[in-house]
């Protein structure tokens, strides 16, 4: 018996080693340079072992080779990774008909996945009917009436600081940042995407917050999730296992749905979100004209949107504030320049509130935050999958063919950290992106929020609430370095997110007395 079980095992695991390798000579058929893989874990084995960030192989990887298409393997599935700004511009933009959809983690037929039904993972007609229904809520009026909710909210997390009296001493306060600034966006994506008002320093332990880092936050079992949704998705279907916590998935289902019936019974009108998913099912009586497509979505297509942009303004954007936070204060000078432009618009102001045309009109203030975004973008690649056959020639000789179902990488952070685009990539430089040199940045080698049509739909709005935040943090505050302030930044291996390895600390300085 043992002895057949011995035997057993082994055909097994050999017969899974077969399977592990079996995608592996996909590069050689079609006679492309690639990083030689690992069984299984493929490429990125150092992430899965939490030896590196995904951040930094991405980087490694677009080094590794100086062709304008190099293979790679996301364990199993072959990744074509492009280096060259004008192939990405045209796959991306001017043959985006052959690489309209993303690829998904899971089966065609998962009707119960809430980040499977987002517009992310959405395809063809049902993305382009989802996208054209949401890009309303994120125009420039859209921001601007958004604004004066992203001010009140700022003034909650400046009030939150200045209760701590060492902020006023020359030792001042030394915060972890990460933690106020996600409740910052926690409560704004709460109002603009929900309809709810949550203060977060008030009720730190609230339930749309908990349930916020228990999305975002990976925990070993939720990689290992990943790890088989990307090799089993039918599997993982048919065994009825969801990504997320289905307490997670119930709390959104119950919160979105709830608050579109109690709008729908009372004619309850708000400049959010829910809103404009309400009128695309045309369930106000006064407004079924503006129902965008003729296309009936479900329950959980209609969470789902609100789910992705709570799971993507949660986390991302907090990355993005408390990164600029870090950025300003080891570069000392940076921030000077910074708070003379920001003592100008106060100036103007007069004493007066903020407002959306001050903010936008910020020139430096711009170029800090788009600097922070080429050294550190929020997706350090965007992908796509070949939807119809193609085949480019490009400039070095190189012949490649795309055929349907191929799947290509592009490594946006290779593309920001490459001295040939970027000189001394490491430091941050916020004048590469002043009037006099933006120009020289090849337009396809900067792109924090993907590109083309499918880029990111919520970019405006990230940009507005960290240039709001810095701005009141930075009026307020000197910007100096904490005892476990990590300087230079190197990221965390054993997290998904940017975040350096003991936090982002921070030591806060009040630029005025206490009252």
């Amino acid at each position: 018996m043992w002895i057949e079980f011995v035997i057993l095992f082994s055909v097994a695991l050999y017969l899974l080693y077969r399977w592990s390798i079996s995608t592996y000579d996909f590069f050689e058929k079609k006679g492309l340079p690639f990083s030689k893989p690992i069984p299984m874990l493929g490429n990125f084995y150092e992430m899965i072992l939490r030896r590196k960030s995904m951040f930094d192989i991405m980087v490694d990887k677009y080094n590794e080779h100086d062709g304008k298409v190099y293979g790679v393997f996301d364990q199993r599935q072959p990744l074509l990774l492009i280096r060259d700004p004008e192939l990405v511009k045209q796959i991306a933009i001017k043959d985006f008909d052959h690489f309209v959809n993303h690829r998904s983690l899971f089966d065609d037929n998962d009707s119960k996945e809430l980040f499977a039904a987002s517009l992310f993972l959405m395809k063809d007609n049902r993305w382009k009917d989802m996208r054209s229904t949401l890009s309303p809520a994120f125009t420039g009026s859209k921001m601007r009436s958004m604004f004066q909710l992203m001010n009140e909210v700022a003034q909650h997390t400046l009030a939150h600081v200045k209760k701590q009296p060492a902020v006023f001493t020359q030792q001042g306060l030394e915060l972890q940042v990460k933690d106020f600034i996600t409740r910052f966006t926690n409560d704004i994506i709460a109002s603009t995407a929900f309809g709810l008002q949550v203060n977060s320093y008030d009720n730190m332990d609230n339930e749309f917050y908990r349930m916020g880092k228990k999305v975002t936050q990976f925990s070993f079992k939720q990689n290992m999730k990943f790890m088989f949704f990307a090799n089993f998705k039918k599997l993982m279907r048919i065994l009825d296992i969801q990504l997320f916590d289905k307490e997670c998935t119930q709390y959104f289902m119950s919160l979105v749905l709830d608050a579109m019936k109690y709008r729908q019974q009372h004619n309850v009108h708000r400049p959010d979100m829910i809103h404009m998913l309400m009128e695309s099912r045309g369930m106000f009586k006064d407004q079924e004209h503006l129902k965008a497509t003729n296309r009936e979505w479900s329950d959980v297509d209609i969470v789902g949107q609100c789910f992705l942009f709570f799971f993507a303004g949660f986390e991302t954007s907090a990355a993005l504030t408390c990164l600029t936070t870090h950025e300003l204060m080891e570069n000392p000078d940076v921030q000077e320049k910074l708070l003379e432009e920001i003592q100008d618009v106060e100036q103007q102001l007069e004493g007066k509130t903020l407002t959306y045309d001050a903010i936008m009109g910020m020139r430096y203030l711009d170029m800090v935050v788009q600097e922070c975004l080429r050294k550190w973008p929020g997706a350090i690649a965007t992908d796509r999958v070949c939807t119809k056959d193609i085949t480019y020639n490009l400039d070095d000789g190189t012949k490649v063919e795309f055929k349907k179902g191929d799947c290509v990488w592009l490594p946006i952070v290779g593309f920001h950290r490459d001295p040939k685009y970027y000189e001394n990539p490491m430091k941050f430089d916020p004048e590469r992106f002043s009037e006099e040199n933006k120009d020289k940045i090849p337009p396809f080698a900067f792109m924090p929020f993907g590109v083309g049509p499918r880029n990111c739909i919520g970019s405006r709005f990230a940009l507005l609430e960290t240039k709001v935040m810095i701005y009141y943090l930075l009026r307020e505050f000197k910007l100096v370095p904490a005892k476990k302030s990590c300087i230079p930044l190197k990221l965390n291996p054993a997290s998904f997110q940017l975040v350096p390895k003991d936090g982002f600390w921070v030591k806060f300085i009040s630029r005025v007395p206490a009252s």
